[in-house]
């Protein structure tokens, strides 16, 4: 039994070392938790959040309005400009983690009181859809139960160190983390000063690859791999360079396109412009894509 008598100490030393940083975001609808990064930061899930403005419930009941520094909706992340009174921030940890280890998951569900549960490492460099539909990759995978709410809440190792912040349950157990490494921290301190990510946006609704293909069969097209075009918004990126409905996307800053992903992350690479290869019909074209505002807009 010593064993269960080791968790049960630990699941008490991180309540009592680690709980008060952790706290409850939203009230009555859209709650989560999040974790304190420092003084004044507060960083969450960007589907916790709704608007600039936010409700953070600390360990002690304190509630304090809170403005978003920066979210980025893909990544799903944002973090939270409060005041983090007398709450310290969660030190980082030095070590990857690493299947079977041992992990406590902490939450905070909308300021609804402090959990505590304990798991073990299930996964490494799982992959989920972000708030937006987009593929996220890299994730953590672990057993600790959660509760809804908890997403943004931290997995920490048994030294109270931050591995990760939960961010979607999988179902039968199992539960994903964005994990708490360099790159992460990167983008948090990024957000943090207020620099939000957003990606630009073609203004384009696109046909998945194998509805594409289906669809131009029926009208005597040959195959080819792609996104289709559906619909083109007025005055958007893609309707100044000429895009139309019924171009198929097929590469994009000269790298094949298959899914939505693909075009995500090239989109994401962006500076200023990027170039598109379609098909219209039976005839390629190379269509240059500016983000610039169109002449004689503020």
């Amino acid at each position: 039994m010593a064993i269960f008598d080791e968790i049960q100490a630990s699941i008490a030393g991180l309540a009592e070392s680690a709980g008060s940083s952790v706290t409850g975001i939203g009230q009555r609808w859209g709650v989560g938790s999040g974790i304190v990064l420092g003084e004044g930061r507060v960083l969450t899930n960007a589907h916790n959040v709704r608007g600039s403005q936010v409700t953070v419930t600390f360990a002690d009941g304190r509630t304090a309005e809170g403005t978003v520094a920066g979210h980025d909706f893909d990544g799903d992340l944002a973090v939270i400009e409060t005041d983090t009174g007398q709450a310290v921030a969660l030190p980082w940890a030095t070590t990857a983690p690493a299947l079977g280890m041992p992990v406590f998951a902490l939450a905070n569900p909308g300021g609804r009181g402090l959990r505590v549960t304990f798991g073990t490492v299930s996964g490494i460099d799982r992959s989920f859809r972000g708030p937006r539909g987009l593929r996220i990759t890299g994730s953590l995978e672990h057993t600790a139960p959660l509760l809804p709410g908890s997403s943004g809440g931290p997995v920490l190792d048994a030294a109270g160190q931050l591995l990760g912040i939960n961010t979607n349950r999988l179902g039968e157990g199992f539960y994903l983390a964005i994990p708490a490494d360099e790159a992460l921290r990167g983008r948090v301190d990024a957000l943090g000063r207020g620099e939000s990510v957003r990606p630009p946006q073609l203004g384009i609704t696109i046909t998945p690859g194998h509805v594409a293909r289906r669809m131009r069969r029926a009208v005597g097209l040959p195959d080819a791999e792609g996104l289709l075009i559906r619909d083109v918004a007025e005055d958007s990126p893609a309707a100044r360079a000429g895009l139309a409905r019924g171009d198929l996307i097929v590469s994009v800053a000269g790298q094949p396109v298959r899914s939505a992903d693909d075009l995500a992350s090239a989109l994401r690479a962006a500076a200023g412009s990027i170039e598109l290869t379609v098909l219209r019909g039976t005839d390629e074209r190379t269509i240059q894509v500016g983000f610039g505002q169109p002449e004689g807009s503020a």
